[in-house]
Parts: structure tokens; sequence; C-alpha cells
């Protein structure tokens, strides 16, 4: 059995360093997944870019660790560790870095590579984010944490946009599959107004990777079964490469649609596509938390790739009719999980399928009976 708890800390006022100075609020939640003999532990924050730390040990007694004046310095790098640090098995992370607004009038020139007319980015590394707190919903698991852009002068993200930690469960659309080894992240864009009247989204999500656990694949996985999304037949994931020992992979799952109201519904469901995998060359801006636990040689001791998920196709909804955009993704470790057929739709195939099957070898009963009575009522001739 899995024992969860969490623990919001979080820090305000005019105390902050000039590298953080700005911010409302400096959030950090952990959580933890206790085994028999083993701990996953997600650490949500938005010190910097948003950014979550999956770190899986080898002890159901290993604790965080926090020197909170190191992790708002200006050099936070082993502000964050894990005691004891050689339970730690294996520990990767994935930080949300931009979003990008660009002119969807022609969308198809994006998926075939040609230049869009971008607007320049929005850095969530510089919003200032609200105390995640009050959000907090110990019963379900699940925080929010809610930004605004200070540095926008025309007030953009005056509404902010927000991403929201740890919620389980099949409902609400998309659906995910959630297990015990996973955590969910939905990433929310309210009232953003935009700079076009065709303007769309791309989100920038940056992982980090242990070289001992290999480069991140990109998969795409396909099923006939849209019982849980429907319509959508795709999904999405981002899945560590093999290691030298029997530790399992760590994904970044979701599947290829968003919603563009808070009742979602396949109505208003939005196109999700997303760029392949970028990997050559690539660092991470800071600061994040990122930092804070891997340290100073992040870029060179650890693998770096990056993905864009734009949110609608060509014939998609445009945002501006919507002024509504949320996007749901899983984070966990070992095996992504997978859609399987449940027992009332295969009752419902072995039910369409049957029904012929028997009604024909009835009816072939009933042909073959009516042909040997008629026959019996002739007298064979010599």
């Amino acid at each position: 059995p899995w024992v969860i708890s969490g623990e919001p800390l979080s820090l305000a006022g005019p105390q902050f360093p000039p590298s953080v100075k700005g911010c409302s609020s400096v959030n950090l939640l952990h959580v933890r997944a206790v085994g028999r003999s083993d701990t996953l532990h997600y650490v949500w924050s938005s010190i910097g870019a948003p950014t979550v730390l999956l770190i899986y040990t080898r002890s159901e007694r290993s604790a965080l660790r926090v020197n909170w004046a190191k992790l708002l310095s200006a050099s936070p790098a082993g502000a964050i560790w894990i005691e004891p640090p050689g339970s730690v098995v294996y520990a990767t992370a994935v930080v949300f870095t931009k979003v990008f607004e660009y002119n969807g009038a022609n969308a198809s020139a994006l998926s075939k590579g040609q230049e869009e007319p971008f607007y320049p980015p929005y850095d969530l590394a510089g919003f200032s984010w609200q105390s995640a707190n009050h959000t907090v919903n110990r019963t379900a698991l699940t925080a929010q944490f809610q930004g605004v852009d200070t540095s926008d002068p025309g007030g953009a993200f005056r509404n902010g946009d927000c991403l929201r930690a740890g919620r389980p469960g099949r409902p609400p659309l998309p659906r995910l599959l959630h297990t015990a080894n996973s955590s969910k992240v939905e990433f929310i864009m309210d009232k953003v107004a935009p700079r076009g009247n065709s303007s769309r989204f791309m989100l920038e999500v940056v992982t980090v990777e242990e070289k001992g656990g290999g480069h991140k694949r990109l998969q795409s996985v396909r099923s006939i079964d849209d019982e849980y999304t429907p319509t959508i037949f795709e999904m999405a994931q981002l899945v560590s490469g093999p290691r030298n020992d029997s530790i399992g992979p760590n994904f970044f799952q979701w599947k290829t649609t968003a919603y563009g109201s808070r009742d979602a519904s396949r109505e208003n469901a939005i196109r999700c596509r997303y760029s392949p995998l970028q990997t050559a060359n690539r660092t991470l801006p800071g600061p994040s938390i990122a930092h804070a636990y891997f340290g100073e040689g992040l870029g060179r001791s650890h693998s770096v790739a990056a993905i864009n998920i734009s949110f609608g196709g060509e014939d998609g909804e445009v945002y501006a009719e919507k002024g509504y955009l949320s996007w749901s993704a899983l984070l966990g470790f070992g095996t992504p999980p997978e859609d399987a057929f449940s027992p009332l739709v295969m009752a419902i195939v072995a039910v369409g399928l049957g029904t012929p099957v028997v009604l024909l070898l009835a009816g072939g009963l009933v042909v073959l009976f009516a042909r040997r009575k008629h026959q019996s009522q002739y007298e064979p001739i010599n």
C-alpha cells in the first residue's frame, strides 16, 4: 500500500533577494508516495520557471531538505537535496519555460516547418506567482500555481495562467489513466488577451535527465479505442532510455487534445500538435529548482531536451473565440500507463460481432432442416 503525504511551503514578503524580487510569493510543494522499501518524491515549485522534480529513492525514510537562504539567492545550486544522499536512485525534472504566441491564420505552415510570425515570447521565469497555500487540497492532493506577467506593459496576462498539480483520477476530460506512480499537471490559460486576431499559443517544455539514464525518446501511441477521450486516438509521451540496472523508465505523457472551456467536452476540444524533440545543444535557462537540485554542472552532466506543444490545428478553434485553454499531462515513474478496452466495450463488441454469427448459424440450420423435411415427403423410386 502507498501512503501519500503533502507539505506545502510558502514564503512571502519584502525580504526576498534581488533574484526573486517582484514575486508576491515563493511556493514549494512537496508530495511523497511511500512504499514498503522506496519513496517517490514530487517537488513542485514556482521559484523561477515552474518546475517539478521527480526523485526516486530506495528508502521509505528518505526526506527532502531545503536551504532556504541558498535557494532564494542568485546561486541556488545545492539548495535542495535528499537525505540520506545514498538512497537516491534516480532523478529527473520537467520545466515549463516559455509560452509562445503566433499568428495561426495559416496553421499548416507551422506543421510544414515554415516560419510563422511569432510575437515576443512570455518567459514564465519572470512571472509573479500567487501563494499556493490557499489552493492546497489535502484530500484530493491538488494545488494550483497562478501567475501573471509583471513585465508586460500591455497586461496581456493580467488574469494570468496557472498550473494545477497532482490531480488524480479519470474525470474530467481527457481522462488520463492515473496510477500510484504518477502525478497530473494541468496548464490553464484563462482570459489571456491575445495580441492578434488569429493568435494561437505554444508551450515550451524542457526535461532534464541524468546521463546515466539515457536520453528521452518521443513516442506516439495510437489506438482505435476512444472510450475515455472521444475522437482522440493518439497518446504522445516522452520516455527515458534504458538503464544499466533494474530501474524502470520515467515518462511525461499527454493526449493530443486541449479544451476551450472549464466544462471540458468533445464540442470544445482543441487539437494539439507537438514538435520533434530537440536535444542538440540544449541548455536550461535559470533559475529554477532544477538548478537547486542538480547543481551548477547541470548542462554538462545531464541531458537536456525540449519540446513545443501548440494548441489549435488547421481546423481547430482559435483561442480568441474561447478565451480559455486547458491542457493536461501525466508525469510518472515506471512504464507509461496504457488504456485497455473496458469490460463494457468488450461486451458491446462481443454482442455486435456475435449476434450476426448466431443469426447466420441459426438461419443455416433452419434452411437445412426445411430442405430435409421437404425431401422426406416423396417415396424413393427403384
